[in-house]
């Protein structure tokens, strides 16, 4: 059981990462086009005006939160002055409601993949692999979050937390991994599959969001008629520009 453990708490996590790097430059070497969503809202925009928008935003709010929860160790946010029962509270609260929007997001997705019949034409394997993985991922971080919220028996700053930064000093703590509730360990598993399958699905478009659109200048439109002199706008422009043509032609007859 031993080397069970070490294998999937202190080898896979550097497989997983070494599958997601080495991956992510592939697809850039022969599939630079591919970067994209390969949307599909000209089949069916409703129901993805609603769902889209719940599920990133949902999703961009528990990427954070993690962020949060498993870099920032207890003694920072104890100096802050941020007690744990309100940083669980909060994290419980936030973190629960961010959940199940993305949640509730992806919900209406998948049945929009499933009952609009161009859209589940367009849907590639890999789209129903990673949408069936993101649920999962999504309903265990819930039920993660909801349980030790709710009863307080984990405090999983003190166990999963320091299995993660462990990883980047490269000394795995297997044993606070090992100690971690199963709910804990299925949600670690599953999110190390989500980010083995992210290079060769279309959740690599993430690494084409268009930022610097944000800071781009604006485009400064002119209408041609404008632009064009006087002189030359008199001659090419207006009910008489054909006169003096016609004239001419008289003349030489």
């Amino acid at each position: 059981m031993t080397h069970v453990n070490t294998a999937l708490w202190g080898v896979l996590p550097y497989l997983v990462l070494a599958v997601f790097l080495g991956g992510t430059a592939w697809r850039y070497r022969y599939d630079r086009f591919g970067f994209t969503t390969r949307s599909s809202q000209l089949y069916e925009s409703r129901l993805l005006r609603v769902g889209g928008p719940l599920f990133h935003y949902g999703l961009f709010l528990v990427i954070g939160g993690h962020v949060v929860g498993l870099l920032v160790p207890e003694w920072f946010t104890e100096d802050l002055r941020v007690s744990e029962r309100l940083y669980h509270l909060n994290a419980l609260v936030a973190g629960g409601a961010a959940g199940v929007a993305a949640l509730a997001g992806l919900t209406v997705l998948l049945w929009r993949r499933l009952r609009v019949r161009a859209v589940r034409a367009a849907t590639s394997r890999s789209d129903v692999a990673v949408h069936a993985l993101l649920l999962v991922v999504l309903l265990a971080g819930l039920t993660a979050t909801t349980s030790s919220g709710l009863s307080g028996s984990y405090d999983y700053r003190l166990g999963v937390s320091v299995w993660f930064r462990s990883l980047f000093a490269l000394d795995p703590d297997v044993a606070a991994m090992r100690a971690a509730p199963a709910v804990y360990q299925v949600h670690a598993l599953l999110a190390m599959a989500l980010f083995a399958l992210w290079p060769f699905s279309r959740l690599v478009h993430a690494f084409a969001a268009p930022l610097g659109y944000l800071a781009r200048p604006y485009v400064v439109y002119r209408s041609r008629a404008r632009s064009l002199p006087p002189a030359r706008a008199a001659t090419t422009t207006g009910p008489g520009s054909a006169a003096p043509h016609r004239s001419a032609r008289r003349r030489a007859r």
